[in-house]
């Protein structure tokens, strides 16, 4: 095993928490330079599936979504084509992997750019500021003091308990194992709110009309583009960042983010 891969694979399993495993090296690498990737004519980007509305499957299997649009405005941007890009969607504990091993050029799959994930990928500058935040019924929950000493769902083990305990001590926490769950008890009225990621609750809310997003926001998080790590991608770093921010300043960011229905 190279070094390499005995470092990632020591970070790996202290950032995941998995057991200690053996990394293989990768099948195919395709990450490539800003030159290569041209001369390809192809970017090749892992994305999400199933999380509306940054990436999912519309009723004819068609990927669309915020990071969707994302990757074929980057393409444009690179290439000269928003059709010159490959779509490969991952799971949420293979968006690092596809990076590290060199399987795409890049990823924009939902990944909050964090101390600990920095060590394994570089990130670009924030595309989107998630954080944490609430959905009930609507009209039974219009500010924070709403929750107070009421019960509030979140899915069992997730971070969104300690960030919810700490602005919110008064409120009582109820764990559920999946978002299905958590509907079924605020359709019978064993909780007022439910609270999790607000990229994702801004896609549960279009599934479910009859409940609001709660405009507060707990413990903003940015949301990056994820990129191999290495003196040979620094061009293709400057040139994503350059791109977020040229989308920034032009609005189209905000027009994308207001079109998908995110907060």
């Amino acid at each position: 095993m190279t070094h390499r891969l005995r470092s990632l694979n020591w970070a790996l399993t202290l950032l995941l928490g998995l057991p200690l495993v053996l990394l293989p090296p990768p099948l195919a690498s395709v990450a490539a330079e800003l030159v290569e990737i041209q001369a390809r004519g192809r970017l090749i980007v892992a994305v999400k599936d199933n999380v509306r509305p940054l990436g999912f499957r519309d009723a004819a299997g068609n990927l669309q979504g915020f990071e969707i649009d994302l990757a074929r405005q980057l393409a444009a941007e690179l290439l000269g084509d928003p059709a010159a890009v490959e779509l490969r969607p991952v799971r949420n504990r293979d968006r690092l992997l596809a990076v590290i091993n060199d399987e795409v050029d890049l990823a924009i799959a939902r990944l909050t750019a964090t101390p600990s994930r920095a060590r394994l990928v570089d990130f670009s500058r924030p595309y989107y500021f998630d954080g944490t935040g609430f959905v009930g019924r609507q009209g039974t929950i219009q500010r924070l003091g709403d929750l107070v000493n009421r019960r509030v769902l979140v899915l069992e083990n997730s971070s969104t308990i300690a960030v919810v305990r700490h602005a919110l001590p008064q409120v009582e926490l109820v764990g559920v194992d999946s978002y299905q769950a958590a509907l079924a008890q605020l359709e019978a009225g064993q909780a007022v709110a439910f609270a999790a990621d607000q990229s994702l609750l801004a896609g549960w809310v279009q599934d479910n009309p009859s409940y609001q997003l709660l405009p507060t926001r707990l413990q903003v998080t940015g949301l990056a583009v994820a990129l191999p790590r290495g003196l040979q991608y620094v061009e293709l770093r400057r040139e994503v960042n350059a791109a977020i921010a040229r989308w920034q300043l032009s609005g189209w960011l905000t027009e994308r983010r207001e079109y998908w229905g995110l907060p």
